[in-house]
C-alpha cells in the first residue's frame, strides 16, 4: 500500500465504494472491481485480499437475509457447480482464456438483453429456455474457477431464470459466495498468500466495503421486484462487454 500514490488510494476507495453499494443493492456485482483494482495493485496481492473481502461482505448480506436462505436451492445447485469445479480444474486450463472469455461475455450479455426485451411493456409472459439454471449453475463452478470471480454472474442467472424474489435471491447468493470465498481462502491460507501486506490492505478496506454495503441496502429496500429484476439484468448485459472485449 505504500506504493500507491495519493490518487491511486482515492481511485481504490472509489472502486471498492461503488462496488460494494452494488452488492449491497443486489447481492452481486463486485466482480466487476477485480479488473478495476488489478490496474494499480498486482494481482497477487489483490487475490488473496478480495477473498477476504468476500468472505466479510457475504458474511455481512448472509447475517442480515439468513432467514431468506434457500437451502433446498443451494443443494440443488451444488452438484451441476461442483461438476463445473472439476471442468474449471482439469478441462478449462487447456484452453484459450482469451477466446473463451469473449464466448462467455456474448452469453451473459445476451442473457440480460434477452430478459430485458421480455420484461418490456406490452410483452408476454416468457419462460427461460430448459436448461438454462443447471447450465448457469455448472458455468459458475467452472468460471470461478478459472477466472476466480465470475461465479457471481452465472448464479445470478441461474437465480433469475428461476424467479427467485429479491431477499431469497440476495440471502442465498450472499451464502454461496460465502461458501465458495472461504474454500478458497482455505487454499490460499495453506500455501501462505496471506501476508501481512494482505492483511494491512483487508484492515484499510473493510470500512470502505461495509459503508458500501450499508449504502446498497438502503437502495435495496425501496425496490420493487420488477425493477429488481431489471437492474441484476442491466448489470448482467454490463458484465459481459469487458470480457468480450478481452
Amino acid at each position: 500500500m505504500s506504493g500507491l500514490s495519493a490518487w491511486e488510494l482515492a481511485y481504490c476507495a472509489a472502486v471498492l465504494l461503488a462496488s460494494f453499494a452494488l452488492r449491497g443493492s443486489t447481492g452481486f456485482g463486485g466482480f466487476a472491481a477485480m479488473p478495476l483494482l488489478a490496474l494499480v495493485i498486482p494481482l497477487k496481492t489483490l487475490v488473496p485480499v478480495w477473498t477476504l473481502l468476500t468472505i466479510s461482505s457475504s458474511a455481512t448480506l448472509f447475517g442480515k437475509d439468513r432467514k431468506h436462505v434457500s437451502m433446498p436451492m443451494i443443494w440443488k445447485i451444488l452438484p451441476a457447480c461442483l461438476l463445473g469445479i472439476v471442468a474449471g480444474l482439469f478441462v478449462f486450463k487447456w484452453l484459450d482464456t482469451v477466446m473463451l472469455a469473449r464466448a462467455l461475455g456474448v452469453f451473459v450479455t445476451g442473457y440480460g438483453l434477452f430478459v430485458l426485451w421480455q420484461m418490456r411493456p406490452g410483452a408476454a409472459a416468457g419462460h427461460a429456455p430448459r436448461g438454462l439454471a443447471q447450465a448457469a449453475s455448472f458455468m459458475a463452478g467452472a468460471m470461478g474457477t478459472v477466472f476466480g470471480t465470475m461465479a457471481s454472474v452465472f448464479f445470478a442467472i441461474y437465480m433469475d431464470a428461476i424467479r427467485v424474489a429479491k431477499d431469497q435471491f440476495r440471502g442465498t447468493l450472499a451464502a454461496l459466495m460465502m461458501a465458495m470465498a472461504v474454500m478458497r481462502g482455505v487454499g490460499y491460507a495453506a500455501v501462505g498468500e496471506f501476508r501481512m501486506e494482505t492483511l494491512l490492505m483487508f484492515a484499510a478496506a473493510l470500512p470502505i466495503m461495509l459503508l458500501g454495503i450499508y449504502l446498497g441496502d438502503r437502495v435495496y429496500t425501496g425496490l420493487s421486484e420488477k425493477t429488481f429484476r431489471r437492474i441484476v439484468c442491466a448489470i448482467l448485459v454490463l458484465s459481459g462487454i469487458p470480457l468480450m472485449l478481452k
